[in-house]
């Protein structure tokens, strides 16, 4: 199966999920990552907020020990904005939530820790996003290729093996809901 179909195939299957079992299986994502190392650790965390069903790491987000920082899609980049609960959010053309332009900007050297979003991942850390390549762009770039990541995806979608392209990097770590 191509990138194409494994893509559809599995949004649709996340898409499927019944809005109590969503919220169930994100919980434990939720949990498992707050027992790792690297986000025990890290002072400034880049995440997101969630999109189409995708785990919903926001009960997170009010933990104050640490510097949240959400993506806006500028071009074809992802620029860095911090976050607080308190600020507003704006939702972009491709109906994501963001955090407003003018809000205060992260530099990679400030940053501890990348929670990325997955359609899919497999085994070797290798993921499978929409396919617009803002995170293969963003960690393929010399400022952020080093910086320790997790990959964040509902255990259905966590394979074996998903087709390759020469310019995709793994994730340092994958967390589902069962591990």
């Amino acid at each position: 199966m191509g990138k194409a179909d494994l893509r559809r195939s599995l949004l649709q299957k996340r898409q499927s999920i019944s809005v109590a079992e969503w919220r169930e299986r994100s919980d434990r994502i939720c949990r498992h990552l707050q027992g790792y190392t690297s986000f025990i650790q890290a002072q400034t965390i880049l995440a997101y907020f969630s999109f189409r069903q995708e785990p919903d790491l926001s009960p997170l987000f009010t933990n104050t020990n640490y510097n949240w920082g959400f993506p806006r899609c500028v071009g074809q980049s992802l620029h860095w904005h911090l976050w607080k609960p308190e600020d507003s959010v704006q939702v972009s053309t491709y109906g994501i939530t963001e955090p407003l332009a003018h809000a205060p900007t992260i530099e990679p050297a400030n940053v501890d820790l990348i929670l990325v979003p997955c359609v899919a991942c497999d085994y070797q850390g290798y993921r499978l996003g929409y396919g617009g390549g803002y995170y293969d762009r963003l960690l393929s770039s010399p400022h952020w290729a080093s910086k320790p990541t997790i990959g964040i995806v509902f255990d259905f979608a966590y394979l074996p093996q998903i087709p390759l392209e020469s310019w995709d990097k793994p994730l340092q770590v994958v967390i589902t809901e069962n591990h």
